[in-house]
């Protein structure tokens, strides 16, 4: 899917109708945010002055996801490309994260504040959103540059989410060693199983909700690319970890672990995600192994972090 090219627009006054032109923008770039098995677990509603996102709950996958969080950390995702299809229109836009008895799948409340030029890089990102896409497989032996990696670092601008890049050999191979435990679970568990399946599309380039390709069943895929399958090869953990360190990996973390820190974690990984894509890069995001407590417990163990480990980025060049 490309976004359409949007209408310019007067840089005066306040959101009262949004256009069909508008409305088409916006949930097109919300389409193409990442989410936990292409389930694109949200809807859009537009009124006057503010933008809703609702959770869809009947998008739900109990034994990937049993408490939500790669639904929530999906909805910040679309969340962020909503905010950047808005900026490009010359609108000035406040995201509030809501958790409303009332309206408890309402995530988020983007509303109008008034008019603004968009700066470059938010044009960037914008182009960026249709280029973006999962790259499953091992990148090219090709370094990145030190410079580009804290850029990518300080690419997104959510407050209480940090960035962590995991570069230092125990702390890779103590995520291989995780990694490969989630796989061997994951790939025994029947009901994970049966539930991927039913989220497999026979197609090689399923439509935005429409679940995974069928054709990473003919792909070998090692565990860390984000699908672990009855006949996913699991390398030993040494050759996991030396794949793991010719990558550039980024851990992102949050203070807490409610609803609004797996928000803004999505939030601010699609930030970074847009600006590797920008810089050429390709990469994925891998929350998998994140559903297991004892992968959690143990990040934060190895790596002694302060908060709570939310997703792990992968980025690298073709």
């Amino acid at each position: 899917m490309t976004l359409p090219e949007p209408t310019p627009t007067s840089n005066s006054g306040a959101a009262r109708q949004w256009t069909a032109g508008e409305k088409h923008l916006i949930t097109g770039a919300a389409a193409l945010a990442p989410s936990v098995h292409n389930t694109q677990p949200w809807v859009l509603e537009f009124h006057d002055e503010h933008i809703s996102l609702y959770e869809r709950l009947d998008r739900a996958l109990p034994h990937h996801d049993p408490v939500g969080r790669d639904r929530l950390i999906s909805c910040g995702a679309a969340v962020e490309n909503a905010v950047s299809a808005m900026r490009i229109l010359g609108w000035l836009p406040a995201v509030r994260l809501r958790h409303d008895p009332a309206h408890p799948d309402e995530v988020a409340r983007i509303t109008v504040t008034g008019r603004a030029e968009p700066s470059d890089v938010e044009r960037h990102r914008h182009r960026a959103i249709s280029a973006r896409h999962s790259h499953r497989g091992p990148f090219a032996g090709r370094a990145m540059e030190n410079d580009l990696r804290r850029e990518l670092l300080g690419a997104h601008t959510v407050d209480g989410v940090g960035l962590r890049a995991l570069a230092d050999p125990e702390e890779v191979a103590a995520l291989a060693r995780l990694v490969s435990h989630s796989a061997l679970v994951l790939r025994a568990d029947h009901a994970y199983q049966r539930e991927l399946t039913a989220w497999t599309a026979p197609v090689r380039e399923p439509m935005p909700g429409a679940g995974v390709s069928s054709a990473t069943r003919r792909v070998s895929t090692l565990p860390w690319a984000g699908l672990v399958r009855r006949t996913t090869a699991i390398p030993d953990i040494g050759f996991l970890a030396d794949r793991l360190s010719r990558e550039f990996l980024v851990l992102v973390e949050t203070p807490d672990d409610g609803r609004h820190d797996h928000v803004r974690a999505g939030m601010a990984a699609e930030q970074v995600w847009l600006a590797a894509v920008d810089a050429g890069l390709a990469g994925s995001l891998l929350t998998q192994p994140f559903q297991l407590p004892e992968v959690r417990a143990g990040l934060v163990e190895k790596l002694a972090l302060s908060g709570f480990p939310q997703l792990l980025l992968r980025f690298g060049y073709l």
